[in-house]
């Protein structure tokens, strides 16, 4: 175990299990910076990485009391921020995907596309994905990018089918809201 001042990472871990701040202020400084400086291997954006970083760092004080770490805690770290490099890649490669797929369809849909309106479009339809809830977004992706049917999404997050599809009619519900102005017009 890592022993850095008079606490070891076993006893950091335990104290951070028990609802300690301090602990979990000690795991902050001692873990931080070196985990946003793994991410750059990844992620080239600074405030991407420190997102996701602050993200993993508040994910673990919301789970203090049911963490399982078998190995060291740094590794334990550092393979979680991998791991969210890699879906936040995934994630932005699906994005890409989608933003393509439209513009495919709608330069088939228009002669003489104006280029400005389709980033503008672009750029309108990822604000709209990215502002939808954590928890609606996740499943939203699921089943639109990855084609996962609701069974498949609930039993990989653990959660009904029947929330599911709540949150996907919920996720349509706010991006046809969100872009109301870019949708036809029912008339």
């Amino acid at each position: 175990m890592r022993d850095r001042g008079n606490i070891s990472d076993r006893n950091l871990l335990e104290r951070l299990g028990e609802g300690s701040l301090s602990a979990y202020e000690e795991l902050f400084r001692r873990y931080y910076s070196a985990m946003c400086a793994y991410a750059r291997i990844w992620l080239k954006d600074d405030g991407r990485i420190e997102n996701l970083v602050q993200d993993l760092m508040l994910w673990l004080w919301e789970n203090r009391t049911t963490l399982n770490v078998t190995s060291s805690l740094s590794s334990y770290l550092f393979a979680a921020v991998r791991n969210r490099c890699l879906k936040q890649i995934a994630r932005d490669r699906i994005e890409q995907r989608v933003l393509g797929e439209i513009c495919g369809r709608l330069d088939d849909e228009f002669e003489s596309p104006d280029f400005y309106v389709v980033h503008e479009l672009q750029g309108k339809i990822a604000g709209a994905i990215a502002s939808l809830p954590d928890s609606y977004r996740t499943v939203f992706e699921m089943n639109r990018f990855r084609g996962m049917t609701y069974q498949e999404i609930a039993t990989a997050l653990g959660i009904s089918s029947k929330t599911v599809d709540y949150r996907i009619y919920q996720s349509l519900k706010l991006l046809r809201e969100y872009l109301k102005d870019y949708l036809p017009q029912k008339g």
